[in-house]
């Protein structure tokens, strides 16, 4: 049974992850009005497997009220269909994951929830197609 919860510790919060997760070596692709990038790690088996970056423009979208509205729309896309990535996931793989949102305007939730499906799919299979990046190739790539 999945477990339907978007906890503080999959949450990215580290000024170095962040980094690290925009740099070179990270993988990107869109479905409007999500733009996804993420980067694959070897998992030590501390702490969740996969952490989540969200954010919405002010560029974007001007008004407080509606990039908090994105905003609780990404984060129940993604805490509905989490499973999707995490139960495929090889045991020694972690992934870095920043949510962008594209649209200059609201969006429906059931349009942000099928765009968050098909970017969680194509995770999935980009990395259940490619091996692992090593720590050594993280510090490597990050300089």
């Amino acid at each position: 049974m999945p477990r339907y919860t978007f906890r503080k510790a999959e949450h990215i919060c580290l000024k170095t992850e962040i980094e690290s997760l925009f740099s070179a070596g990270s993988t990107s692709m869109s479905a409007f009005p999500l733009r996804a990038t993420y980067r694959k790690l070897t998992y030590d088996g501390r702490g969740p497997q996969v952490k989540v970056l969200l954010s919405v423009s002010k560029r974007h979208l001007h008004h407080a009220v509606d990039r908090n509205r994105a905003k609780r729309q990404i984060r129940e896309a993604y805490r509905l269909q989490k499973h999707l990535l995490i139960s495929s996931l090889p045991q020694d793989v972690a992934i870095n994951v920043a949510f962008i949102w594209l649209a200059d305007h609201p969006m429906p939730s059931k349009l942000v929830s099928s765009r968050m499906n098909q970017i969680l799919q194509r995770i999935r299979q980009n990395v259940l197609q490619a091996a692992p990046q090593t720590k050594e190739e993280d510090a490597a790539s990050a300089e």
